[in-house]
């Protein structure tokens, strides 16, 4: 029989929290064993989310009853700066899958700069391997611990990685224009998540400053082997779930698409539809682990327009942290995530 592994939820009771209960659901050889909310502690996940009420669970505890003897990884769902104490805690034999913007930046200074405090646990920020399955698969296999990554900040990253290590893009001249559902935002209450604060409008938010911003930094840097600094603005839309990325570049389309056929033909979750396809949209990859990219040639000769979709919870967030753990257990990679979009 295959091997059970016990899996500690850490912050539950949020939708990262909550879509990681139902990914591990259907999964083979995961098992959720304890999960923490301090605010909820004493509570069954049925009564914080009814929707999950028909599975087995146990019930919410404070995290300083954790008992961490039968647990094999921990998915960490805090908020930001809660994680880097809350792993500190955590049994150093255990694995940890971040799903909050704790671990991201491998520079500890830059995490001040964008986070407003200095990092609290700068040993561990050294054991962490950011958490892009696609980009850092084999340095994740001996991690201790992954740093999930921003929604915003995968879903352009996918794209726009491969064209810079491939040299068809120029680095100076990257815009993204990106919108997302609600549910990015979290689901503590604020007013302007308010239904009638939302609906029936769009709102661009964070301009010039979001903190995924110093994700496109880091990465797209490194990808290029020098500094880029892109032009990155996100928007919130009347939605629940997905993320959709206009990403302007330029870089002659067919060798954009080339290069992105090329990275992602054997990737099992990045999907790059051929050229002359309608764009996708954020309906086409709903509650699923995947993400879909188009190219399209501008009008201007010589310039592209790339089109990059997921959904911000499941390949934004929980479902990549269900693909990382995967990978740290050894386990098949695309174990519980198969599961195709919901549609409509």
């Amino acid at each position: 029989m295959s091997k059970i592994y016990n899996v500690a939820i850490l912050g539950a009771s949020g939708y990262t929290g909550a879509e990681l209960i139902r990914l591990i659901h259907s999964h083979p050889q995961l098992r959720v064993t304890a999960m923490t909310a301090d605010r909820k502690a004493g509570m069954s996940m049925g009564e914080v989310f009814p929707h999950l009420a028909h599975i087995p669970l146990p019930k919410l505890i404070k995290l300083d009853e954790m008992v961490w003897d039968d647990v094999d990884l921990a998915f960490c769902a805090m908020p930001h700066a809660a994680a880097q104490e809350v792993v500190l805690k955590v049994p150093e034999r255990l694995k940890v899958v971040d799903v909050s913007a704790d671990f991201r930046l491998r520079d500890v200074a830059e995490y001040a700069k964008w986070y407003g405090h200095e990092h609290l646990a700068p040993e561990l920020q050294k054991e962490a391997v950011y958490g892009v399955p696609e980009f850092y698969r084999d340095d994740m296999k001996n991690a201790r611990i992954i740093a999930g990554t921003g929604c915003f900040a995968v879903n352009a990253l996918l794209p726009l990685v491969p064209l810079l290590e491939a040299d068809v893009i120029d680095p100076d001249h990257i815009i993204i224009d990106s919108k997302t559902g609600i549910t990015g935002a979290g689901r503590a209450p604020a007013e302007r998540k308010l239904f009638s604060e939302v609906t029936e409008g769009a709102d661009a938010y964070g301009i010039a400053k979001h903190r995924h911003t110093s994700e496109f930094d880091q990465e797209l840097s490194k990808a290029a082997g020098r500094k880029v600094t892109a032009s990155f603005t996100p928007h919130l839309l009347p939605m629940n779930r997905g993320i959709i990325a206009t990403i302007y570049v330029h870089g002659q389309a067919e060798d954009v698409h080339k290069a992105l056929a090329a990275k992602y033909e054997s990737e099992p979750f990045v999907h790059v539809l051929p050229q002359g396809s309608e764009p996708p949209q954020t309906r086409h990859v709903r509650g699923s682990n995947l993400n879909l990219i188009s190219v399209t040639p501008d009008r201007q000769e010589g310039r592209s327009i790339i089109v990059s979709v997921l959904d911000n919870l499941v390949k934004g967030a929980s479902g990549q942290a269900v693909q990382c753990a995967n990978i740290v257990l050894g386990l098949e990679e695309t174990m519980g995530l198969e599961a195709a979009p919901l549609f409509p």
